[in-house]
């Protein structure tokens, strides 16, 4: 359609000698992606043209642009990030200047998704020590993006077409866990995850299950009281607000009879109990995508893969997905604004027909 809203996607290089250049290339050489948004890839020009010749991409062009404003989906869109003098590809193999071109390529991104220049940010994996620097010093991507957008609390949320899964506690040590957990922040996640289906998913009575601490969910206090003390007020609290949560939930028998299948979204209490799971049954369609920020930012559901890195044999499934999900949860926000307007712009009509009717 001639007047179809294409939003902005843009898409940070990651680690250049990780897997993330290769899958973008992949997901976007057939043009397709070209139909349903306007691709800008953050990144470094000669490298990208470098990569093209290990995966047999030689044809595939894009064009350089400077503001992210004049991306059409004509053709794939580049922004170069690259300070300083090129350096040469090394896949596989860690490298300080390709850590900090990693990090030149999301900044650039992160400020123009904050200005509203782009309609959503798709992250290619990094190398977290290897980008590490003076201005970024955080776990990943999650908690930077938090830093940039200020704000205190986000959320990870691993969603798929089979399960989407929320943490309470990110990339912490597990040590730390119990002592980050609290009713309050619980029933934060939890609400966030709400919000999101509402919004995001246009899930209007989601259903959520909230996972135990401790093996068999505590046993009633037997094998730990976080489950008593914490979790259940929170559900209890959440329960008489008329939300749909449940739990707290043994996780290995929660998925091993297939209890997740009975709800929207599930929530852990902290990184592995959620994501092992989880990338069991999507790791090929996984998408990290972070709640609570203004913009969309999505990920795939893997890392570097520096083992198979420049091999031409990294599976692009994951970005594809993260790349769908960025435009529809945009599309989505954007038609919601659209609907609100028309609502506000129905209730003025409203209001002004009854001042009419009265005089």
């Amino acid at each position: 359609m001639e007047n179809e809203y294409l939003p902005n996607i843009g898409i940070s290089i990651g680690d250049i000698n990780g897997i993330g250049p290769e899958v973008i290339l992949k997901a976007l050489h057939t043009g397709r992606i070209n139909k349903i948004c306007n691709p800008i890839i953050y990144g470094s020009g000669k490298h990208l043209s470098k990569y093209k010749h290990l995966v047999d991409m030689r044809d595939w062009q894009y064009v350089n642009i400077p503001h992210a404003k004049q991306a059409n989906s004509k053709q794939v869109s580049l922004i170069n990030c690259l300070k300083g003098e090129f350096f040469e590809l090394n896949p596989g193999k860690i490298d300080p200047k390709a850590g900090q071109l990693a990090f030149e390529s999301l900044k650039r991104a992160a400020e123009d998704l904050k200005k509203g220049e782009i309609d959503a940010l798709v992250t290619a994996p990094l190398s977290k020590d290897n980008t590490q620097g003076p201005e970024f010093n955080f776990p990943g991507h999650t908690e930077y993006l938090a830093h940039v957008f200020e704000k205190k609390d986000v959320l990870m949320f691993m969603v798929s077409e089979q399960l989407k899964m929320g943490v309470v506690t990110g990339h912490i040590p597990l040590e730390e866990v119990k002592r980050k957990l609290s009713k309050e922040g619980i029933i934060r996640k939890t609400m966030m995850i709400i919000d999101s289906l509402k919004n995001d998913f246009w899930i209007q009575k989601p259903k959520v299950a909230i996972l135990g601490l401790n093996p068999h969910a505590g046993e009633n206090g037997l094998l730990g009281k976080e489950e008593n003390e914490i979790i259940n007020p929170a559900i209890n609290e959440m329960k008489k607000k008329g939300n749909l949560v449940f739990g707290p939930f043994p996780t290995d028998g929660f998925f091993a009879t297939n209890q997740w299948k009975q709800y929207d979204a599930v929530l852990a209490m902290y990184h592995d109990q959620g994501l092992t799971p989880f990338k069991m049954l999507a790791f090929e369609t996984g998408v990290n995508f972070t709640v609570g920020l203004p913009g969309v930012r999505t990920s795939p559901d893997h890392g570097t893969a520096f083992d198979i890195a420049g091999k031409n044999i990294a599976d692009p499934t994951s970005m594809l997905h993260a790349i769908y999900t960025a435009i529809d949860i945009a599309k989505t926000r954007k038609e919601s604004i659209e609907l609100d307007k028309r609502s506000l712009k129905h209730q003025k009509i409203d209001i002004d027909s009854l001042k009419k009717e009265k005089n």
